[in-house]
Order: C-alpha cells, then structure tokens, then sequence
C-alpha cells in the first residue's frame, strides 16, 4: 500500500520538539523525505538520528512554517520594543522571507504545497499577548493573498489555526496566560501535537487539489468564525 507522501521532500521549520517534531514524524510515516530545520541543534540530531530519512534534498515540494515565539505576557502600554520586533521578526516576517524563497522553485516545478501555523490567537487576539496576537493575524492574512497569487498554478497555500498545544512554547508564558488559554476551549484541553500533525498531513497531501488560500481551525470549538 502506498503513503500518501512517498517521494515528497518536505521542510519543517522548528521540528526539534513540540508540533514540528510531530509533524516530522508524521511526515516521515507517511513516507515523505523530510528536511528537518531548528534553532536547537541538539534536539535536531536526536530527531535526524531516530528517523534516517530527515536529511537534505535539493527539489522541495513541501514547505511547513512552524517557527514560532509567543513573546512576554504583558499589557501593551508596558510591552517592550524589543520583545515586539523579535515576535514579529519571526513569526511574520520569517513566514514572508520563507516563502519568497522557496515560491519561486515551487513555481519552475508546477507543484508544491505550503502550511503556515497561525493561532487561535490571530483569529481572537488574545489579551496581554499583542505582537503574538498580531504576528498571526497577518499569517493568515498572507497565506489568503499567496494563496490567490497562486491559485492558477498546482500550488496550494493553506494556513491552520490551533489553540495552544502543551510544548515548551508554555515555558516562555506566564501560568495566567496559560489558564485562560485552557478557559476558553470548550473541549476543556489543549490541542494535541499529533492532532494537528494530522491535519497539516492531509493538507499537504495530493488529496488536497483544490483548497489553497484556506484558514483550518484546530481550536476545540473556541474559534467563533
């Protein structure tokens, strides 16, 4: 029986721990070359040792948007520049810079799927989290306009949305931040990494010809559009 990813070279950006590292492994199952990418180099050879088939590949066919900070917990009033540039350095800008790079090879091989991992939080923004709140927003805003600029090639574009997932991102956030997080979600849990892995597994696969500039919620019935 074959894999629904056999032969694809995908990119998973932060896939040392957490959703990246579940998506990896998804990916990897399900037959894929996977080319595994993070800022912890250590958690990364664990990862490449486990699962021999996570090394480079020179065509890419896949690209996943994983990297991602939640910044501090605090007010706006009181947020610190800094903090907010680094937020939206990587979880927006880094999302831009991304796919202006790899768009252009995807577009020379008429194929290619990209999932960039938004939030709950760019949908309802959540309080005493702005620029993460912020940064999402405009990931999904951006996966609409690429997915419209390449809606006539065989390139789709989609975006998910999940509540927060329990992975060391909750080491960078306050334990307030955190419960109301759990408050909100009516399912009354977080997000499980292998839930989305799932989700963003079907997205990049060939049964997905037709969705591209697409918002996927992953929120446990909080998401209210």
């Amino acid at each position: 029986m074959s894999k629904r990813l056999e032969n694809k070279n995908i990119v998973v950006t932060a896939a040392g721990q957490g959703i990246g590292r579940a998506t990896a492994i998804a990916f990897h199952n399900e037959g894929a070359n996977v080319i595994a990418t993070d800022i912890n180099d250590k958690t990364l050879k664990t990862l490449n040792k486990e699962y021999p088939n996570i090394k480079e590949h020179k065509k890419i066919d896949i690209f996943i948007n994983n990297a991602g900070i939640s910044g501090p917990n605090t007010k706006v009033w009181s947020y610190p520049i800094d903090e907010w540039h680094k937020v939206i350095d990587l979880d927006l800008n880094a999302v831009f810079y991304c796919c202006k790079a790899i768009v252009p090879h995807m577009i020379k091989n008429n194929y290619g799927r990209i999932v960039n991992i938004a939030s709950i939080a760019g949908k309802e923004g959540n309080p005493n989290a702005s620029a993460y709140s912020s940064a999402k927003a405009a990931v999904i805003g951006f996966t609409k306009s690429l997915g419209k600029e390449l809606a006539d090639k065989n390139i789709a574009v989609n975006c998910v949305t999940p509540v927060a997932a329990k992975t060391r991102i909750f080491d960078q956030m306050s334990q307030e931040h955190i419960d109301y997080m759990l408050s909100k979600i009516p399912r009354n849990r977080f997000a499980k990494v292998q839930e989305l892995a799932s989700l963003v597994s079907w997205l990049v696969s060939e049964e997905n010809s037709f969705s591209t500039g697409a918002i996927f919620d992953l929120s446990g019935g909080r998401a209210t559009y």
